[in-house]
């Protein structure tokens, strides 16, 4: 099994964004009910090995659609602001 991937991620103050693109490992999503991306960390960019594409490693979001035993199901998704929270725009409630 493949990691989703992270398409694009919007939020430019996020140390792992570079270029609107996510350079963690992996990322984590949500809690049981709302689709936010854990793994933001709003900090100045670090020193980011830009050949590594974030996906997703585990979604704890349990109404989304993509999600079966916290694995993203998604082929990938994407990351940005609803309001003023960070989250995955991907999510679909069940």
């Amino acid at each position: 099994m493949e990691m989703s991937k992270v398409s694009s991620c919007d939020i430019t103050e996020c140390a792992y964004n570079m270029d609107d693109m996510c350079h963690a490992m992996g990322i984590t999503i949500g809690d049981t009910v709302h689709p936010r991306c854990d793994t933001a960390c709003m900090a100045v960019n670090q020193e980011l090995d830009t050949s590594c594409l974030a996906g997703v490693g585990a979604c704890k979001t349990n109404g989304c659609i993509y999600n079966q035993g916290f694995e993203c199901m998604a082929s990938e998704i994407s990351v940005g602001y609803i309001a003023d929270e960070v989250d995955c725009l991907t999510f679909r409630e069940r």
